[in-house]
């Protein structure tokens, strides 16, 4: 039998950078890029917040949990106002390790709660649906620059 430190370490692979997204005021429609910058403060161009929230993530996956809870087919990622969405890889799993995407460093700091808005957007139940299901803040340790279709690794 494994240790349990060498099974929280155990990933079947690395995870993927499926999309980008800038927020280029609050409250603006999301604008989806091919590529970033992300520098201490953020990604280049988004009005996001410096420090533990500096870059949002969402786990691609949860996108179908959210849109089954609130009966719908599909669910966009723009609709969520995060700023990465990783496929393939337990983003919650990786709290501990914070997370190599391109030559960027961040570390996994808090979940990103859902806001008020969510219930506008998503319809009814849209902010219970979203509850666990809302992706995760970052802070960024090493800045750098993300395509999409990068590989994204818990860091070690």
């Amino acid at each position: 039998m494994r240790p349990l430190a060498e099974l929280r370490r155990s990933f079947a692979g690395p995870g993927r950078l499926d999309w980008i997204g800038l927020r280029p005021a609050r409250k603006a429609p999301m604008t989806p890029v091919d590529q970033a910058g992300i520098a201490v403060e953020g990604l280049d161009g988004d009005h996001g917040r410096t420090g533990k929230r500096a870059v949002t993530l969402l786990q691609a996956e949860h996108l179908a949990v959210v849109a089954s809870l609130i009966g719908r087919g599909e669910l966009p990622p723009d609709v969520l106002r995060r700023n990465l969405v990783i496929s393939g890889l337990n983003l919650t799993a990786t709290r501990e390790f914070g997370l190599r995407i391109g030559t960027v460093r961040l570390a996994v700091e808090v979940p990103c709660a859902p806001c008020s808005r969510m219930e506008q957007v998503l319809g009814p139940g849209g902010y219970t649906a979203l509850r666990g299901h809302g992706g995760w803040c970052c802070s960024v340790l090493e800045p750098g620059n993300i395509a999409l279709g990068d590989p994204v690794h818990p860091d070690f």
